[in-house]
Parts: C-alpha cells; sequence; structure tokens
C-alpha cells in the first residue's frame, strides 16, 4: 500500500487538478483535488490482490507553489515547516489521542482501546484511513525548509529537534558548496540523512521515512502572489 501511495498518489492529484478546472478558486480546487485523490487510491485498495485487509498506509503530500504550501495528510505521517529557527507544523497527527477524532471513531460506532497507546479497535494508532485534512501555508522569505516524514522520526524527536538539525546541516552545506555547488552532494540529501541518522541513534523502533525539502533552492523562491 505504502508503494502504490509514492508511486501513484501525487500522480493521481494531478489529474484531479487538471479536472478540477471549473472550479472557482485556488484553494477550494487544491482542496477538492486531494481529497478526490485520496479517495480514489483508498478505492484502489479494494482490489484483495493490491492490498490485503489487514495492510495499509499512511500518506502525506505537499504541493509547493510560489506563493503557498500546500498539506494533505491521512494518518500520523508529519510535515514541519523551518520558518527561520521555528518549526511550524503543517499537519496534525490523526491518532485517536485527538479529542475531535476520538469523538468522530466512537459515534461512528467504533471504539478506542488503551494497548500500551490508543489503538482503533485495538489495533491502530492512527485514526484515519480515508479522507485527508488539508491545510494552506503563506510562503515567506524566512522559510528555509520542509520536513516530511513518519511516525518513526516524530515518536523519538521533536519538532524543534528535527528542524534545529536540519537547519544546522543545510546551512553548513550551503557555505561549503559555495559557488561550486555541483562537486557537493545535495544539501537537502546530506540533511535527510542526517536527520534519519538521529532517529536511529534514538533507538526509533518504528518504520522511518524523512524527506527534506531545501526551500532555498532558486527553483523554488517564493512569490508574493500566485
Amino acid at each position: 500500500v505504502s508503494n502504490y501511495c509514492a508511486n501513484e498518489l501525487c500522480g493521481i492529484v494531478a489529474e484531479e487538478w487538471e479536472r478540477g478546472s471549473s472550479l472557482d478558486g485556488w484553494n477550494k480546487r487544491w482542496e477538492v483535488a486531494l481529497c478526490k485523490a485520496y479517495e480514489r487510491a483508498d478505492n484502489a485498495f479494494k482490489d484483495e490482490a493490491l492490498a490485503p485487509k489487514s495492510v495499509g498506509s499512511t500518506a502525506l503530500v505537499l504541493i509547493v507553489s510560489p506563493c503557498q504550501i500546500i498539506a494533505a495528510n491521512c494518518g500520523d505521517s508529519r510535515a514541519v515547516l523551518c520558518r527561520g529557527a521555528q518549526a511550524i507544523p503543517l499537519t496534525v497527527d490523526q491518532k485517536p489521542d485527538r479529542a475531535d477524532e476520538s469523538e468522530r471513531i466512537t459515534s461512528s460506532g467504533g471504539r478506542i482501546l488503551n494497548w500500551g497507546c490508543l489503538r482503533v479497535e485495538g489495533i491502530l494508532s492512527m485514526s484515519r484511513a480515508i479522507v485527508p485534512e488539508v491545510t494552506f501555508t503563506t510562503r515567506t522569505k524566512e522559510d528555509e525548509c520542509l520536513i516530511l516524514a513518519s511516525d518513526g522520526l516524530w515518536d523519538v524527536l521533536s519538532n524543534d529537534d528535527v528542524v534545529k538539525l536540519a537547519r544546522k546541516e543545510l546551512r553548513q552545506r550551503h557555505r561549503l558548496a559555495g559557488a561550486n555547488k555541483s562537486s557537493f552532494p545535495p544539501a537537502w540529501h546530506v540533511s535527510q540523512h542526517h536527520v534519519l541518522k538521529q532517529a536511529l541513534d534514538a533507538y526509533s523502533l518504528d518504520n522511518i521515512s524523512v524527506v527534506v525539502v531545501d526551500l532555498k533552492n532558486p527553483k523554488l523562491k517564493p512569490q508574493e502572489k500566485p
């Protein structure tokens, strides 16, 4: 399921964006496109050969436009923005210990059991499987990087810790690269490897996926208007 999401979900989002050309408003068009894309992906998992009933995945998608960062999240993966030295969460983990998620689950007939941590029906530690939560964040010149990661990272490192690690490594690589950037590995690559290593050194017991987006890359410079 995770491989399908990684390989197909962004393409499905692009298709739904094109289909929504008649919708009024930038934000509305993106929100509809993202929700429909997640629904299409979920429908694909009804094929038992693709996804047995006991298998699932979180899914986190970020759209980086010149003026906004659009985040869609389903599950307990997380996206955090480094703005200056500040860590700004762009998503909220969908876990059953959230009051609104707990109410939604129980009102739908589900149960939340405490087996070491709160789990839906005693199995899932995340609380949502189909519809993503979508957020829109206006970009600024102080934005330095984005960190997207599964809960294997966030279980052992705080938002502030991760931003500090990623920011320090990015800035150091930018200084080392200087004018001859082609002779060094990309700064984002080194940064995400460093963050991943810190999580492993902290004895994370869960799967870890980490992506660092370098917003200081000239190709990703912010603009005031779309």
